[in-house]
């Protein structure tokens, strides 16, 4: 199917048919989120896969036991750690090697690193970027570790859509659920608490029970604003 039609096709399910869903299709759609924008292109993101059984028992508990989790026939989870710039960063060096760039060596040679890292200099780094605000445009959110986590977060949120289309493209269905406990989803997957959990996203194909309704959007012109 085309762009448009996955993206109307897709809806978040609340209940899924006992039909698996081919191990071909979840990873095509993880490539394709693989490939989704993010923010200097540091892809500090990561994606867990639950196929152990009793994992996914866990995990559907620790969602709340909700039909979408209950359901589903293979769970996700999408988490961000903006500390994972310093394991991405060497690949996305040794990938510019040959460029020509200087501008780019200059990049991911100086500049990431002050962005992301040192991050003792954090009031040091907002009085200069306010300071120096007043006379010329500055990036302001990469600054403080809470600036930097939602930045990842962001970047991990592009990526679950374009999981989501592409599971829809291929005629499945998914549910994106934040009604979790996310002290529980931690303890299942080794996470650090460091880690945040953006989405568990399930996966499986639509029952009859599982649309809660007709789709509805507020009207147009109280979203979109042309100035």
């Amino acid at each position: 199917m085309d762009f448009f039609e996955a993206v109307s096709r897709r809806r978040s399910i609340r209940n899924y048919s006992d039909r698996p869903v081919p191990p071909d299709v979840v990873n095509r759609a993880i490539d394709a989120a693989l490939l989704a924008p993010n923010s200097s292109n540091m892809q500090t993101w990561k994606i867990h896969w639950v196929r152990d059984e009793q994992k996914k028992r866990e995990l559907a508990i620790a969602c709340m036991n909700q039909g979408a989790a209950r359901t589903a026939q293979e769970l996700l989870v999408f988490t961000a750690d903006s500390i994972l710039w310093k394991k991405t960063r060497p690949f996305l060096l040794d990938s510019i090697k040959d460029n020509p760039r200087k501008d780019l060596h200059a990049y991911y040679g100086k500049l990431v690193p002050f962005l992301y890292g040192y991050r003792w200099l954090a009031p040091a780094k907002w009085l200069f970027v306010n300071v120096a605000g007043l006379f010329k445009p500055m990036v302001r959110d990469v600054v403080t570790s809470g600036d930097l986590r939602e930045v990842a977060v962001k970047s991990t949120a592009l990526a679950c859509e374009n999981f989501m289309l592409a599971i829809a493209a291929q005629g499945f269905d998914t549910c994106p659920m934040e009604g979790f406990d996310k002290v529980r989803v931690r303890k299942i997957l080794n996470l650090s608490r460091r880690t945040a959990i953006v989405m568990v996203i399930s996966v499986g194909e639509r029952t009859e029970r599982g649309l809660w309704g007709e789709r509805y959007r507020i009207p147009r012109s109280e979203v979109v604003f042309e100035v």
